[in-house]
């Protein structure tokens, strides 16, 4: 390599396991430990030591933590062990630590832990560390691999002294850095070891160091992704063919460009840009940029543009969110001025507000400002936000931020945001990353409810209502005993229920009648008194799920549903945006009947649900042969269409519409005939939502889930039924499509959630959601589009014999 050149290997490219060694622990112990080995009263100890190491990655645990050997030959303790990861050098992430933890299985008390070190593998330019690092251990605390770390190996700079200089030479002499001269490098070393006795000889040097020496390689290594832009370069034909060839400057900021775009923003044209009137085809280009959905990035000519006519577009509130994309927050000036504008702008809808809200946006006063104007909606309506609010909270810049507090706040006046609230921050304490942000939140509210005065009307005071918040724990975690119970019993789903009946008859009595009433998890407006063992059940599932009855404070009774072993909190995500469209629908005088029954993840795989008395379509065919022959039963009629009245046939056409249009827009996929319930009143609604997003497990599914039993009961599709079943579904579409921005923002905001088909890639997925709304189209051409739609969905006849084919699955199952 000569002085012109710098070879290096990518990290990705290497296709071989992490491997460091650990030599040796430098230092005094701490008196905890050497009190073992001074104590010779009784008989002379030694310390026994062993390193404990773990990988972590982006602050989370990757893969069990292993132990080194014990070492108790007495100091100075030199394990020089090689370790091998089961983890590869092109696995890394460029946040990835080890961290290291020092016990002392000699002490006379139990803990016997030293200290821990943790440190980065690869150092602030991206490159991989190599050779001999000295970690500095902090006495008394086990290695910590989140990020921030609370046990940084790395000696502060303000802490370093002439030994660390040296050993930084040492490391770069060793890796063959610095020139080799033998008779010049015995007399340097002989030095070096000198200097090294007299400090360690200090009283103030009891730092306690591990020596670890990681891998190095003929190059350095610099971190890279697998797969991000690069391509092999290939070979040149004399052929006409297209040939794709690795250009490493795209991505990159264009410096001179960046370096324009500041000169045409300098501050002192602020005076001119206040008079700045844009042109027609100006105009034209900012209303079309207006019109981008939140997801879509801004180009640099687009920022530039909505920058010089700021001033005039004040009036103007949906230019805020992406003006305020524009701004170069890194740049003092320019961020104070676009905080002053956005003091001065029109206020933007709730929507808008929750943009501002997600990782976007880091400043902490727009993020305070989003957070004002939801202080102006209404507690319905924050409801239907409330979940994506608590996931906002992964993008604060502190645990106690404006967003917390405003939560914390309205909860004090609602018991159901308050209880809610509670749910939705205690499922997320199990995320190891944001655990101490939620926790926090969690406090705040166990807080302020606690110190709550009873009200002048005679409610409860504030400990007694968080009190019945508590006992809702407290239900579930009896609920999950009784299911392990049950799931034992030997038999068949009767023996099962009866197990249950007996249970909540006999050893589990209390449960029947509580000592005080609890607050309905679903429903925290309702105080249940107990359970009706006598209507109690188990649905025949392989998790078995209790089916209970509760009896109500008013003298009624409710009913749920409680599973243990599946996470539903994809469903709960999936029924908050049915109950957000039913509203939306509602608000334009469009009631299509929906069925946005309530469910409630408690845990990462527990939660209820609301029970809803129906059928599956599945039990239906079996039974009565047509959906036709079903409600002629309950609503028979004979000068009505179909032997049924005409309210109930409208009331099945328009529920069949509205999940036909929201099982398309939210791409939800494993459709088939017991999924797929009818209730009594025509009402036809959807269970069970594993997929998402576009995801199905079966082939060729349909872009619209609409079976052709439902369409033979609207009369086939000639009928004058099935030509109102498709104006409904273009008339919901073309009025959630009006509300798209707000659909695409709260599934931002759910970006960093743990739902699993949103955590396996949510930028892809909120890109297909955003491609369900066609926002190219005018309402015209939407309306073409999804008759469409409707026209390719029942002329597919693949997505029929798979129906059959579950159908033998679910008979021999």
């Amino acid at each position: 390599m000569t002085g012109n050149e710098f070879r290096f290997f990518l990290s990705c490219d290497i296709n071989l396991p992490v491997t460091f060694r650990i030599e040796r622990l430098e230092g005094n112990l701490p008196q905890s430990s050497a009190s073992s080995e001074l104590d010779t009263s009784t008989e002379n100890r030694t310390a026994e030591l062993y390193v404990e190491y773990a990988l972590y990655i982006d602050g989370a645990p990757f893969g069990l933590s292993t132990k080194t050997r014990l070492e108790s030959s007495g100091y100075p303790y030199c394990w020089n062990e090689l370790i091998t990861l089961s983890t590869k050098y092109q696995d890394l992430t460029s946040q990835a630590q080890l961290a290291f933890t020092v016990w002392d299985v000699s002490c006379s008390n139990n803990d016997g832990l030293v200290g821990g070190a943790t440190v980065f593998l690869f150092n602030s330019k991206k490159q991989l560390k190599a050779g001999r690092k000295k970690l500095r251990l902090w006495p008394g605390k086990e290695a910590d691999g989140t990020i921030p770390t609370t046990t940084p190996g790395k000696v502060p700079k303000c802490e370093q002294g002439e030994i660390e200089r040296l050993e930084r030479l040492v490391n770069k002499y060793e890796r063959g850095q610095i020139q080799h001269i033998d008779w010049l490098d015995r007399l340097t070393f002989k030095a070096v070891e000198k200097i090294k006795e007299r400090e360690s000889g200090r009283c103030d040097n009891s730092h306690l160091s591990l020596v670890v020496d990681f891998c190095s390689f003929e190059h350095r290594v610099v971190f890279q992704e697998s797969g991000a832009n690069f391509y092999a370069p290939s070979p040149v034909s004399s052929t006409n063919e297209v040939v794709t060839v690795w250009d490493p400057e795209v991505g990159r900021t264009n410096p001179s460009e960046h370096k324009q775009l500041k000169l045409a923003r300098c501050l002192t044209r602020g005076i001119i840009d206040r008079d700045l009137k844009p042109s027609s085809n100006e105009r034209k280009s900012i209303q079309r940029i207006l019109k981008y959905p939140p997801t879509r990035t801004l180009s640099g000519d687009e920022r530039q543009l909505l920058w010089k006519f700021r001033f005039s577009l004040m009036s103007e509130k949906r230019a805020l969110t992406k003006f305020l994309r524009c701004v170069e927050w890194t740049d003092v000036q320019e961020a104070k001025q676009a905080i002053d504008l956005m003091g001065r702008w029109e206020t933007v809808d709730v929507a808008d507000a929750l943009e501002l809200l997600s990782s976007v946006f880091e400043s902490e006063e727009v993020r305070a400002y989003a957070v004002s104007v939801l202080e102006r909606a209404d507690d319905e309506e924050l409801q239907c936000y409330l979940l994506q609010l608590v996931q906002a909270l992964r993008f604060e810049r502190s645990d106690k931020s404006r967003l917390s507090f405003f939560l914390v706040q309205r909860s004090l006046s609602n018991i159901e945001i308050a209880s809610f609230l509670r749910w939705y921050v205690a499922v997320e304490l199990h995320d190891l990353t944001y655990a101490k942000r939620f926790y926090c939140t969690y406090d705040m509210l166990e807080d302020s409810m606690v110190k709550m005065e009873a009200a002048a009307n005679g409610d409860d005071d504030g400990f007694k209502l968080w009190q019945s918040l508590v006992r809702q724990t407290e239900l579930t975690a009896q609920l999950c005993s009784i299911m392990r119970d049950v799931r034992n019993v030997r038999g068949g789903t009767q023996k099962k229920i009866e197990k249950l009946r007996q249970l909540l008859s006999g050893l589990l009595s209390e449960l029947t009648y509580f000592e005080e009433p609890i607050r309905s998890p679903l429903v925290p407006r309702v105080l249940i008194t107990g359970i009706v063992p006598s209507e109690s059940s188990i649905f025949k599932s392989a998790l078995h799920p209790l089916r209970l009855t509760f009896r109500t404070a008013s003298g009624g009774t409710c009913k749920l549903i409680f599973k243990k072993g599946d996470d539903l909190r994809q469903d709960q995500l999936v029924i908050q945006m049915v109950t957000l469209m039913d509203r939306l629908l509602k608000l334009e005088n469009l009631d299509l009947h929906l069925t946005p029954y309530r469910v409630l993840a408690t845990g990462q795989d527990e939660g209820m649900m609301e029970f809803i008395p129906s059928s599956s379509l599945a039990q239906i065919l079996s039974e009565h042969r047509s959906i036709v022959n079903y409600l002629q039963k309950f609503h028979p009629d004979e000068d009505g269409p179909f032997g049924i009245t005409a309210q109930c046939l409208e009331t099945f056409i328009k529920s069949c519409a509205g999940y036909s249009v929201i099982t398309y827009i939210l791409g939800i996929g494993d459709r088939h005939l017991d999924n797929l319930l009818l209730r009594d009143d025509g009402r036809l609604f959807h269970v069970d939502f594993g997929f998402i997003l576009g995801r199905d497990p079966k082939p060729f599914p349909p872009p619209m889930k609409l079976c052709k039993e439902m369409v033979e009961a609207m009369g086939g599709a000639e009928s004058q039924y099935y030509t109102r079943f498709k104006s409904y579904c273009c008339e919901a579409y073309n009025i959630l499509r009006k509300s798209s921005n707000l659909i695409l923002n709260l599934f931002h905001l759910m970006a960093g959630s743990n739902i699993p088909d949103i955590a396996s890639d949510p930028e892809k997925g909120i890109l297909k959601l955003q491609e369900k709304f066609q926002l190219d189209l005018d309402d015209e051409d939407s309306i073409h589009f999804f008759q469409d739609l409707i026209n390719d969905s029942v002329s597919a006849l693949f997505p029929q014999m798979v129906e059959t084919i579950h159908r033998w699955a679910q008979y021999w199952r």
